[in-house]
């Protein structure tokens, strides 16, 4: 771990070196990673890196088609009873795990319950759930207090999701990530190997029964294509680039966007948008610390930062992000204007005196960041430079992805972290709506405004409660939205069936060579 002031910061470079192959005659897909994820365990874990892995081998009930819709995956269907309480899902009778058993309901029950107790998205649905039981073989029944409006939404959403593991593997799981020889799935691509700091390794799955249908995002036809796939960590994006080039990698993720126009331009290589922007956002503490019950001075904290200066240092071309306040982008049906006057004030008089009649008075913030996503550290030194000159005494901590991820569970250990936010379907799967994602943001304001969210079923009504829910976040500050980012990723122009965009995570089925 390093501390890092303003006017002392450098640029943190780790060059890997690995000796790839160049080429995939072996019938082997590399993947050139930011770094290596802490675990793959989707309940427990909302690490999009863990997830580009882990959903080639662990699948859910449900997914998302090209359009964001919910649709079933390992489930065949759902009846709902009509007070819309009462969900009974039929599940598919074809479905093998790795180990070479078939999946019935009493896998689907003990899965779902580890990631209720236990998973990071779980207690959103959870809190509502009176029983969830095995009606039959190959049929769940789940039995809910109220009547809960996204409960498919959030069934669907793999990362941080409820995966479908063996009922042996759940029997003996709790609240920390299992370990890589229980890594065992449904998906087209089941876990061979992880050698630390030189690759993760996933082989084709024999096995494998594809649900029917044309592929439609993450929906329909799964054909395991290649052998291998293997994840290396490559944090140096150089060495991510000249990699990709020379044929030592297939596919590389999230490089920067000053070198997007020349890429773009480039014949030996393709570049991958995001079809969903990503956000960044920065955690505030609400369990310990100084910040944990201060509202006046989050808000003074907010005030002093412009995110338009970051945003440009951290992204670059200004096609590939915008300065949007809304969690969810203009013209999403989640899309609000409430709050967003305090999105990006960088009034730094103006903060100034808010702290101090918030009682700040210099002690140390404890902000923490990784290098591993160049974005998030280049902004937070921007951060760090803006909140410096409105008086804030910032201590700048930088540290592994792996790290933070481990230290932000620990409430004494920070008082605000950087990460990131994929694009989701619903905010009730945006991590600042989940009481146990680290911030731990539950107020009495919020946990009302939540609880008829999740009620309402009515489309228009769910819009207005989530614009009031968008509203008191700006003025209890729980987290600070830095803008939307369109990253995208590069690929060798030999591969076919990417398409032209990813929705959240790249996914390598269906991809050939």
């Amino acid at each position: 771990m390093k501390r890092i002031t303003w006017m002392k910061f450098g640029i943190i470079i780790t060059v890997l070196t690995l000796g790839a192959g160049t080429s995939s005659a072996d019938g082997t897909f590399r993947y050139a990673t930011v770094g290596e994820p802490p675990s793959l365990d989707q309940h427990v874990l909302t690490s999009d890196l863990a997830t580009t892995i882990a959903h080639h081998m662990f699948e859910g009930l449900y997914t998302f088609n090209e359009a964001n819709e919910p649709v079933p995956l390992l489930a065949s269907g759902e009846t709902i009873s009509e007070d819309s309480k009462v969900i009974t899902i039929t599940l598919r009778d074809d479905v093998m795990f790795h180990n070479g058993q078939n999946m019935t309901s009493a896998d689907v029950v003990a899965s779902l319950n580890r990631w209720g107790e236990h998973g990071a998205r779980g207690g959103l649905l959870y809190t509502n759930v009176e029983s969830v039981e095995a009606t039959g073989d190959y049929e769940v029944t789940i039995t809910l207090k109220t009547p809960f409006g996204p409960w498919k939404n959030i069934m669907g959403f793999i990362n941080g999701g409820p995966a479908i593991y063996p009922v042996s593997i759940m029997e003996n799981a709790g609240k920390e990530p299992i370990s890589p020889e229980n890594y065992i799935g449904t998906g087209p691509y089941k876990f061979s190997e992880w050698q630390p700091n030189r690759h993760v390794e996933l082989v084709k799955f024999d096995g494998y029964v594809s649900p029917e249908g044309a592929a439609d995002g993450y929906a329909g036809m799964r054909v395991a294509e290649f052998d291998t796939l293997r994840f290396i960590p490559v944090p140096d994006v150089g060495t991510r680039v000249a990699g990709l080039k020379a044929g030592d990698y297939h596919y590389a993720e999230s490089i920067p966007g000053d070198l997007y126009a020349d890429l773009d331009a480039d014949p030996d290589v393709r570049t991958i948008l995001n079809g969903g922007p990503i956000f960044g956002l920065v955690f505030v503490n609400s369990k310990e610390g100084l910040l944990k019950d201060n509202f006046a001075l989050r808000r003074a904290i907010q005030t002093a930062i412009d995110k338009v200066p970051a945003l440009q240092v951290a992204i670059g071309p200004e096609g590939l992000w915008r300065a949007n306040g809304s969690f969810l982008p203009e013209g999403n049906v989640w899309y609000s204007e409430s709050g967003i006057e305090n999105y990006s004030m960088g009034d730094s008089e103006s903060a100034r005196m808010m702290a101090e009649e918030a009682g700040y008075t210099g002690e140390p913030i404890k902000f923490m960041v990784s290098t591993n996503y160049s974005h998030h550290y280049d902004s937070a030194v921007v951060y760090t430079r803006q909140l410096l000159e409105a008086g804030f005494n910032i201590d700048l901590q930088v540290y592994d992805w792996a790290t933070l991820i481990e230290k932000r569970a620990q409430p004494d250990q920070w008082d605000m972290f950087f990460t990131h936010h994929g694009f989701v379907p619903d905010p009730i799967l945006i991590t600042v709506m989940n009481e146990n994602y680290p911030g731990w943001w539950s107020t009495e304001d919020k946990i009302s405004l939540k609880s008829r969210f999740t009620e309402a079923s009515d489309p228009a009504e769910r819009q207005a409660i989530w614009s009031e829910i968008q509203g008191l976040i700006y003025e209890q500050v729980p987290t600070m939205k830095t803008g939307d980012i369109y990253t995208y990723n590069i690929a060798s122009p030999g591969l076919n069936g990417l398409g032209e965009a990813t929705l959240i995570w790249p996914h390598f089925w269906n991809v050939s060579n």
